[in-house]
């Protein structure tokens, strides 16, 4: 599928090095404002909002400092090297920022490194951090091919370097992605991470500990912290390096099953209000993902959005957490809010009839026909368990199902994360209770890092099949013991044609579809 570039493995054995070997650096709770030496950019480098012209280059310093990002179409920047300016890098986006960088060519190899240097003496600059990413394209026969998954640092299981730490981000990193779909909970601000979690065989797991995963996330800098723990991993600052992420939220970014307007019972947490720590975990998901919000750094930065990857692609990210309903048992047979929101339907219905990509992704950050319960009688995601009409949230997947079937909308297809296990889902009016759409495909993957659990039961109303599923034979299955899923998407530039695998961490491919390009259903 897309070709590496030139030398792009020995740029990554090379000058990624200096981000991959600072552990000591990397374990400060925050940056100091007297510290010796010069500026470190100790957290790697990332890159998003990535577009045939233009991107957005993300680095964290260890102090007050200017950063400045470099581009070359050569890894060596023997030639054709541009400088540009960024941003005062301080305690306000906890020393986080992004540079824009623009005039780019489409479908292009770039690489780049960022500097730091001392505001007070611009003279004296950390140690440059290298990465590289692909433009889109703006031509179809160039393939594209990327990955996506969820869940990550759950249900305590941490960094455990003993094990390789987040080893599956190495080998997604092989797989050489134009694009990595983050489908939600990209941190467990409500899992505390303890040193040592016994394993059921008499093993220990053993965790890397920060003091913000000591406990849950109420503060700004505690949500801080959870963001900051993940890039401990020096896989996945290799990874951040190379792969360009699209970032969605669910609700682990803030706590477990949130909505807003939430009253917070569990006796963990002092801050009661879920709304509270929804805008906290919201800012800081945006210093922490370039590109993840409309206004980052603000607590209303919206997070749906199209991301426009050339003629041949579409992803329509989702938030199915800031416009919701309160959970419920879901059995209301009018629900104008469900878990879109009135705005955010129809934007999407609007999104989906202007598209010309040949292929719509819908990247949900739940599963449609999977039935996911929050308590005895409430339910969390779409389904609620009654085989019949569409009632509650279901009632707005019936509505957008309606009009891409009436509207003729071709290629679309859903992906999603969530219930910690990788399964192939097929949907058809045959098989249906409400019959009025097209036949679709919905692929789960997932977790990354977290805990595995068994499948979950499927609710008949848009006729779901399982076409494949994999799953943990107990809950909460470490990564030791159940490994972790990945899926990827190979576009074909000639032929158009969409292939989604399941993968296992390992390289092991689970299973496999192709679907046709132009079709309203298949």
């Amino acid at each position: 599928m897309p070709q590496p570039a030139p030398h792009r493995r020995s740029l990554l054995r090379g000058t990624f090095a200096a981000a991959l070997a600072v552990p000591t650096a990397l374990r400060a709770t925050a940056p100091a404002l007297a510290l010796s030496g010069r500026p470190g950019a100790h957290w790697g480098v990332q890159v998003g909002a990535v577009r045939a012209h233009s991107a957005l280059v993300w680095a964290r310093s260890d102090r007050p400092a200017r950063m400045w990002v470099e581009t070359s179409p050569s890894e060596s920047f023997r030639y054709g090297t541009r400088r540009w300016p960024g941003p005062l890098l301080g305690r306000g986006t906890d020393f986080t920022g992004t540079t824009a960088i623009s005039g780019l060519h489409p479908g292009d190899q770039v690489h780049y490194r960022v500097t730091l240097a001392d505001p007070e003496d611009p003279r004296r600059t950390g140690q440059p951090v290298c990465g590289t990413f692909r433009t889109a394209p703006v031509r179809r026969r160039q393939n594209i091919r990327f990955l996506w998954s969820g869940d990550l640092a759950g249900q305590g299981w941490g960094i455990n370097p003993s094990l390789g730490g987040y080893a599956v981000f190495e080998e997604m990193r092989r797989r050489d992605p134009d694009f990595f779909l983050f489908s939600g909970d990209t941190i467990y601000a409500d899992g505390p991470i303890t040193e040592a979690v016994p394993l059921p065989d008499g093993r220990i797991w053993r965790n890397l500990t920060t003091p913000e995963k000591a406990k849950v996330a109420e503060t700004l800098a505690e949500y801080r912290g959870n963001f900051r723990y993940n890039l401990l991993d020096a896989n996945l600052r290799a990874f951040n390096a190379q792969v360009p992420v699209i970032a969605q939220w669910d609700d682990h970014e803030v706590r477990n099953n949130w909505y807003p307007g939430q009253l917070i019972e569990d006796p963990r947490y002092r801050v009661r209000e879920a709304d509270v720590l929804a805008a906290r975990a919201r800012r800081a998901f945006g210093e922490y993902f370039p590109g993840s919000l409309a206004r980052p750094g603000q607590a209303q930065g919206r997070m749906y959005r199209v991301v426009r990857h050339g003629p041949l692609l579409d992803v329509f990210v989702l938030d199915m957490r800031t416009y919701r309903n309160a959970n419920s048992p879901g059995r209301q047979a009018e629900d104008p809010v469900g878990i879109l929101g009135a705005e955010q339907l129809n934007w999407l219905r609007r999104e989906l009839s202007r598209s010309r990509a040949v292929w719509k992704v819908i990247a949900s950050d739940m599963p449609l026909g999977i039935v996911v319960a929050d308590g005895a009688t409430d339910f969390e995601a779409v389904a609620q368990g009654d085989p019949g009409a569409p009632l509650g949230r279901e009632l707005q997947i019936a509505a957008l199902l309606r009009h891409i079937k009436h509207h003729r909308i071709t290629g679309t297809l859903w992906l999603t994360a969530d219930v910690h296990y990788t399964a192939a889902q097929h949907y058809h009016p045959s098989r249906a209770a409400f019959q009025d759409f097209a036949p679709f495909w919905e692929f789960v993957s997932g977790p990354l890092n977290a805990g595995a659990f068994g499948a979950s039961s499927l609710d008949p109303t848009f006729g779901p099949r399982r076409a494949y599923v994999k799953s943990a034979d107990r809950p909460n299955m470490s990564p030791a013991e159940s490994a972790p899923y990945y899926g990827e998407v190979d576009i074909d530039g000639h032929s158009g044609e969409l292939t989604v695998r399941l993968r296992e961490h390992g390289g092991a491919v689970l299973y496999s579809q192709q679907l046709q390009p132009g079709r309203v259903g298949q």
